[in-house]
């Protein structure tokens, strides 16, 4: 299908600001995994026709049990990540078969059913596309010995989210060059720019965070509870 779109969800990661033993892709959140709710808008949104969950060897057997359990019936496929970030999108990419990708943080629950389909519409004008919120704060470059620099003017600064979107043979193109010169990116759209493809912002919503300490946890139980979506 010449407009099939996919997702890779990326779940590799071993972050240790959480503070917990687990991975904080696997806590509970409303007594269910963060990764499966992160999943699950995947499965219900219309536009996606294939996931791909990229995670670490260690995890693959027991997300492979809750896809069951679940019904993620979209999943194609369960992998093992790499070393890095971008190692493991890579691999993903590779066991996708669809015309568009999506890139989204294991880890961001929250991201509406609105904003995913605003990001698709975008990258089709445009190229690619990425997820991404004004910045509230104002911004100081700082050197390495504390001096203010710089303050940016924030009305041209974007917080940057997920989903990013993509057509799936240019942006595996920008990983293939990226690994020849040897080129760590910050995101995938970082890679998506160096190799000359457009790449668009969709202004999303501050309520899409990604959960990576305690704080964010409790926030996100709380807009869960108030969304009312608590699912058994």
């Amino acid at each position: 299908m010449p407009n099939s779109v996919g997702v890779v969800i990326v779940a590799a990661g071993r972050g240790t600001r959480m503070g917990t033993a687990e991975s904080k892709q696997y806590l509970l959140l409303q007594g269910k995994p963060i990764i499966v709710h992160t999943l699950e808008v995947f499965q219900r949104h219309p536009l996606i026709s294939e996931i791909v969950l990229v995670t670490g060897e260690e995890d693959v057997e027991r997300c492979q049990e809750w896809i069951i359990t679940y019904k993620l019936g979209k999943v194609a496929a369960v992998v093992a990540g790499g070393s890095e970030r971008q190692h493991s999108v890579y691999r993903g990419l590779g066991n996708l078969g669809t015309t568009w990708v999506m890139v989204h943080d294991g880890v961001r629950p929250f991201v509406q059913e609105k904003e995913i389909t605003a990001c698709y519409e975008r990258a089709r004008e445009i190229g690619a596309s990425v997820l991404a919120v004004p910045v509230k704060d104002t911004i100081k470059q700082v050197n390495t010995e504390g001096k203010v620099l710089s303050t940016p003017d924030r009305r041209s600064l974007w917080a940057i989210q997920t989903p990013q979107t993509f057509r799936l043979s240019e942006l595996l193109n920008a990983y293939k060059e990226a690994e020849r010169d040897g080129f760590l990116g910050t995101d995938d759209s970082s890679l998506a720019e160096r190799s000359g493809i457009p790449v668009a912002v969709v202004e999303g919503s501050y309520g899409n965070i990604k959960i990576t300490t305690p704080e964010d946890l409790d926030f996100a139980e709380f807009t869960q509870r108030n969304r009312g979506e608590v699912q058994t």
